[in-house]
């Protein structure tokens, strides 16, 4: 059952999530892959394979990870700028790895993680390249074929190779690359190549979104999963990241109703 989690699940989250983002536009594409179509699945196969508390360890890690999650999305439009897609990609991801080094070092309680992870993400909205009006649904050229295959196959190695190296890894350091921005990195990578600045820049904006809800559930997850067992835990964190999110949403379109767009 967990070789069929680490090879079917997060690739087919992301998957459904790039899917749907063709049809509805990079901002909820960016959103939707920020959701933890992959770090979700990876807590839920530490947490079948070494347990509950390693789960709950791991968990409150992940969300130190969203730190660097948020800091990559930062880095990528920022470089997207002056940068093609090989090179923004390095950059953020060499910023990202150094990151989770470090603060895999540090060990917080889930309260002030959750704390570090909004600070975080607020900051990176902040230092954001500004936004710019783009339709809901732009055109882009059609990907090739082998765009979707690819996308699950890099999730599936992922998946693979963090979980098969948990053990090694330990909970600290397995949490905080659990949201190592894999899905991300594809999505941006080819919306960069395919469609420019702006609406890559739109993307890593719907990311920074989702990356609330992610919070969310990383810290139940943390809390719930050893008094409350592995599928209460795990079913009301992924019921409050897409409450979180949806709250969000009606929040943001308040604002930019209040603002005229």
């Amino acid at each position: 059952m967990t070789l069929a989690l680490k090879l079917l699940l997060a690739p087919l989250l992301v998957v459904a999530s790039s899917v749907a983002g063709r049809r509805w536009g990079p901002a909820l594409t960016g959103t939707l892959v920020a959701l933890p179509v992959v770090a979700g699945p990876i807590l839920l196969i530490t947490d079948l394979q070494h347990g509950r508390q390693f789960a709950a360890q791991a968990a409150n890690a992940a969300l130190l990870g969203l730190v660097t999650l948020a800091l990559f999305a930062v880095a990528f439009a920022r470089a997207s700028r002056s940068l093609g897609w090989k090179g923004s990609l390095t950059l953020a991801w060499c910023a990202c790895l150094i990151a989770d080094l470090a603060l895999s070092l540090l060990v917080v309680p889930p309260p002030i993680g959750l704390l570090l992870a909004l600070a975080a993400t607020g900051a990176a909205v902040a230092v954001m390249p500004a936004a710019h009006p783009v339709s809901a649904a732009p055109t882009l050229p059609r990907p090739p074929g082998w765009d979707l295959p690819g996308r699950a196959l890099a999730t599936a190695l992922l998946v693979l190779s963090l979980t098969g190296a948990a053990a090694t890894l330990g909970p600290r350091l397995t949490g905080v690359l659990a949201p190592f921005p894999i899905a991300t990195s594809v999505v941006a990578a080819f919306t960069l190549a395919q469609a420019g600045h702006q609406p890559t820049a739109t993307l890593l904006r719907g990311v920074l979104r989702g990356l609330v809800g992610f919070a969310a559930f990383c810290f139940l997850v943390a809390e719930l999963v050893g008094p409350a067992g592995t599928f209460v835990a795990f079913a009301a964190a992924l019921a409050a990241a897409l409450l979180v999110q949806l709250v969000v949403a009606q929040l943001l379109a308040r604002s930019r109703g209040r603002t005229g767009g």
